[in-house]
């Protein structure tokens, strides 16, 4: 049966999808629209499934904050190149991601991606998820997703360009005082707050390392000791937020800045876009002939 441009135009408005995609559908379907985006969202599913294995190591990340400053969330979001983490379907998806998450209970990325996606109850996260791929054409995922719930003092952020995220819990102290040290977290990726809080297999590990070598220095074993210690509190003052020097004044260090203006730092999150996960690199001449050769 003969599909009218109207009919290719309603179906492209409800899915997103190619005019193409959306013609073949709707001959597929002899016209059936409602048949059509069934058997799409089917198409859709199964191409997901077949780019899932492809490395996502670009992307964003999202934060919210709810309005009293008492909850909020950080997602990552990953695609496979940074041109389609610029792209508009993409950063709208990651939105309504991030406001589903700060509404929800979900406490991972695992969690929510079974619920209600907000602006459009009719599709869960991970169903319009499946939907961007089979439009985009990447491999797309929701990796992590941390909360902060019911905290005692207020939460400060800061996102630097799209790929890193930072959220600060602070008791006391204001708002610029908040995102100061959400911009220094961001800036020095701190391992934790204070030197009480660094694993004790982390501090073991380094010291076996100064050890070595200060005792290839040659020197008496006592004074080898007073090394290997000066450089343990020169790592503490260099992995602590409160050791380390504040990026806006070099000259006092973060706890100092702390007390001056009586305040806390209970917890702090950092995200950024793609650690952790190992990029393949081609070489671009082999990956040319390669495509040569497929042809």
């Amino acid at each position: 049966m003969a599909i009218s441009a109207a009919l290719v135009k309603e179906l492209r408005e409800r899915t997103g999808a190619g005019m193409m995609e959306c013609k073949g559908a709707l001959v597929e379907a002899n016209g059936d629209i409602e048949a059509a985006i069934e058997a799409m969202r089917k198409s859709g599913q199964a191409k997901a499934a077949k780019k899932s294995g492809r490395i996502a190591a670009e992307g964003v990340v999202m934060i919210a904050i709810a309005d009293d400053r008492r909850r909020g969330v950080v997602v990552e979001i990953n695609c496979e190149t940074d041109f389609v983490g610029k792209d508009a379907s993409f950063q709208a998806f990651a939105e309504a991601v991030v406001a589903t998450a700060l509404t929800s209970a979900a406490q991972d990325a695992a969690a929510l991606a079974s619920e209600p996606l907000a602006g459009d109850s009719a599709q869960t996260v991970d169903g319009a998820r499946e939907a961007l791929i089979a439009k985009i054409g990447e491999n797309i995922q929701v990796r992590r997703l941390l909360r902060f719930d019911g905290v005692e003092g207020a939460l400060h952020s800061y996102r630097h360009g799209v790929r890193i995220g930072v959220v600060v819990d602070l008791v006391g102290g204001d708002e610029a005082l908040g995102r100061d040290l959400a911009m220094h977290v961001a800036a020095t990726n701190p391992l934790c707050i204070g030197a009480d809080q660094v694993p004790a297999e982390l501090l073991d590990k380094e010291r076996e390392i100064f050890k070595a070598q200060a005792l290839e220095s040659g020197k008496p074993e006592a004074i080898v000791d007073k090394m290997i210690e000066g450089r343990m509190r020169k790592y503490l003052e260099e992995v602590t937020l409160l050791g380390q020097p504040f990026v806006k004044d070099p000259e006092q260090s973060v706890e100092k800045l702390l007390k001056q203006a009586g305040a806390q730092v209970r917890n702090f999150a950092r995200i950024e876009v793609g650690e952790g996960i190992e990029k393949k690199t081609e070489n671009f001449a082999e990956e040319v002939m390669a495509q040569v050769r497929a042809n």
